[in-house]
């Protein structure tokens, strides 16, 4: 039987002659378990936050977009379609043509909007968008030779724009086609039909057509923009744009919802691991306090330490009793602060009882939770391994002892 962690567990929980050595103990107990708890609740709640923008953001953003590497125009060959629709994780395809064009009501001249052709069939499941159409669900086709086009409700309001009304887009296309063939500019009408809502990191500035509407106003004939891809799950996203990539080749880029809003995520994960890393100095400094209070263990065993070694225990079993004092604390503070850290998020995620200042302006109300196994993971082996480091020199120091230096002074 080994008695080394009988040894540790009497060393670090028996009462001590100096009660120095149980505050500092007590501390760093105390600071592993603080600190482990408010990582898991703030690393949580970026998460929570980041679901939260991703699913508003996938809400409009494909899960996957494939587009010319070259020029605006592409072309799709029945093989290239017929891999995309043969595909296991592919659900729904769903080309379009998109440029910018003037918006123009009545003679008077508004603004640059980028205007979007879709396909009627495939368009709603892509996308979740709040829309309220005049008649059908969606209906973008051509009644009385006029197609249909579907505005934001923010910009609508501001070109005071109502449904019902007749508006004209003139894109560039057409103006250079006019100076090339010395006449008029060609204007698209199209009838206002429906409004549709988006969330407010949206300018909500994107106008919506049919496809074949689009491909006329941009002069693209039978070309298209791109392919929007809509998987059956969105984390698969990365690895069948690895496929598409490796299929299409450099001809067409490959962007996953990810890369579609690349800045915005990768400030959004540079936030949660910088907050990350300042809170671990507070595991650090309980860390610390593990190397004061095991060294003075050190000091103050120094007889029972040269005791062991004169009965034959070797200098690896004294370095292990201090490094297992350094485990059972990290253990302790680790496994109260993660229950302590779950059961807040768990809290919070339930009844929301920390609520965002200015709440009535955003769509949630209390800060979002998402618990992470890998964050947890991570927090725990962290800290974990941190207590181990800080015993590493009390250890060290305690298996130097020579039974002769603590036997000198007796």
């Amino acid at each position: 039987m080994n008695p080394s962690p009988l040894i540790a567990r009497r060393y670090l929980f028996a009462r001590k002659n100096i009660s120095l050595i149980s505050t500092l103990t007590s501390i760093s107990i105390a600071g592993v378990t603080i600190g482990t708890a408010l990582l898991i609740v703030v690393l949580s709640v970026f998460n929570g936050f980041f679901d939260l923008i991703k699913n508003m953001l996938l809400a409009y953003d494909p899960d996957i977009r494939i587009e010319a590497s070259f020029g605006r125009d592409m072309h799709l060959s029945e093989n290239q379609l017929d891999f995309l629709h043969s595909h296991p994780s592919i659900l729904v395809i769903s080309p379009f043509a998109e440029g910018r064009a003037l918006i123009s009501h009545r003679g008077d001249t508004y603004k640059v909007a980028i205007v979007r052709g879709v396909d009627q069939q495939t368009f709603p499941d892509m996308v979740s968008l709040e829309v309220d159409f005049s008649g059908a669900p969606f209906d973008l086709g051509v009644h009385d030779r006029t197609p249909g086009m579907l505005m934001g409700r923010a910009l609508m309001g501001q070109l005071g724009l109502q449904k019902g009304d007749e508006v004209a887009l003139l894109s560039a296309q057409s103006i250079q086609r006019s100076l090339t063939q010395f006449s008029g500019p060609r204007l698209f009408n199209f009838d206002l039909r429906g409004v549709y809502m988006m969330d407010e990191m949206y300018d909500g500035s994107v106008i919506f057509v049919d496809k074949r509407a689009a491909q006329r106003l941009f002069n693209m004939r039978t070309a298209i923009s791109g392919v929007d891809i809509k998987l059956t799950n969105h984390e698969l996203a990365e690895s069948v744009k690895q496929e598409l990539i490796t299929f299409f080749g450099d001809e067409f880029n490959v962007r996953s919802w990810y890369d579609l809003q690349k800045p915005l995520y990768d400030v959004m994960n540079l936030e949660k691991w910088g907050a990350f890393v300042i809170l671990m100095i507070i595991v650090i400094v309980a860390a610390l306090n593990i190397v004061g209070s095991l060294t003075m263990v050190v000091i103050q065993k120094t007889r029972d330490i040269a005791l062991l070694l004169s009965i034959g225990f070797r200098q690896r079993d004294i370095r292990n009793i201090f490094l297992r004092q350094g485990v059972y604390i990290g253990i302790i503070g680790c496994g109260i602060g993660g229950a302590i850290g779950l059961v807040l998020c768990w809290l919070q995620d339930t009844f929301g009882f920390v609520k965002l200042a200015g709440a009535e302006a955003f769509i949630i109300d209390a800060y979002p939770v998402a618990v992470s196994a890998f964050d947890v993971t991570l927090v725990l082996i962290g800290s974990l391994f941190l207590c181990l480091a800080a015993s590493l020199y009390p250890a060290i120091r305690a298996s130097s002892v020579t039974i002769s230096d603590a036997l000198r002074y007796e």
